[in-house]
């Protein structure tokens, strides 16, 4: 579990309800109206889901797993990986890589050195490499983008929330205790789509780019490697090329 994610969610819900307290409010008030919530939370899905395609929307909770769960990436261990190959590759040749090649357990890497021993030519390497890396970005930028969208659309149901409530209470003008509750009810929904935005949709949108970015450079840092290795490259100088990616 990515720990950032977890104690920054419990840290924020902890504010809210020592703030609400020291107000002289109660946490139950947060829930006390239901409707607020639903009409939030739903809205904003729902709109999020007309502005992307189907497809995009299923994946949300496999996103939500990747916001809070640590990216298992052993940069280290891939360098000295890599090193060790530059070395067999220097005084074996390239194709003696092709048994170690199929023990590679990082798909990415695997696939390069397997174009490396095949012969493909280096810039012929590079362009698929490079272009396996942009369209993974692409695949992360949509997904993040589901939850930035959806931190959009969050505090406007909420405005709109607000408005259906004061609809609401105009009508209950001549009941004063009534028109107290319902006047707390309709700014709770301000409240939570502001609240759903900025401590859930933005942050979590906010993590999914920084573990592109986090992966992206990481793939950037093999592609070097096994251009490295393709080109005959010392193995020293090698691994001090990859070590300035960390």
């Amino acid at each position: 579990m990515d720990l950032a994610t977890i104690v920054g969610f419990i840290a924020g819900v902890v504010i809210l309800i020592t703030v609400l307290i020291l107000d002289g409010g109660s946490p139950v008030e947060l829930i006390a109206h239901p409707a607020p919530i639903l009409l939030i939370v739903g809205g904003s899905l729902a709109a999020t889901t007309i502005s992307s395609p189907l497809k995009e929307v299923l994946k949300l909770p496999k996103l939500i797993m990747l916001a809070i769960t640590q990216n298992h990436f052993e940069p280290l261990e891939v360098i000295e990986l890599i090193t060790r190959m530059a070395d067999k590759a220097r005084r074996e040749g390239l194709l003696a890589l092709e048994d170690e090649a199929k023990k590679i357990k990082e798909p990415f890497l695997q696939k390069g050195i397997m174009m490396v021993v095949d012969g493909v030519d280096p810039h012929q390497v590079r362009e698929i490499l490079e272009s396996s890396i942009h369209h993974m970005e692409n695949r992360h930028r949509r997904g993040a983008g589901l939850f930035a969208a959806a931190g959009g659309f969050s505090p406007t149901f909420g405005i709109i929330g607000t408005v259906m409530g004061l609809i609401s209470v105009l009508k209950q003008l001549d009941d004063p205790n009534q028109l107290a509750r319902s006047i707390a009810s309709a700014f709770l929904a301000t409240l939570w789509g502001l609240l759903m935005a900025n401590l859930i949709y933005l942050p979590i949108a906010s993590k999914l780019k920084s573990r592109s970015e986090e992966e992206v450079q990481y793939r950037y840092m093999i592609m070097e490697g096994i251009l490295a290795i393709q080109a005959g490259e010392n193995p020293r100088i090698v691994r001090e090329k990859l070590m300035a990616f960390l």
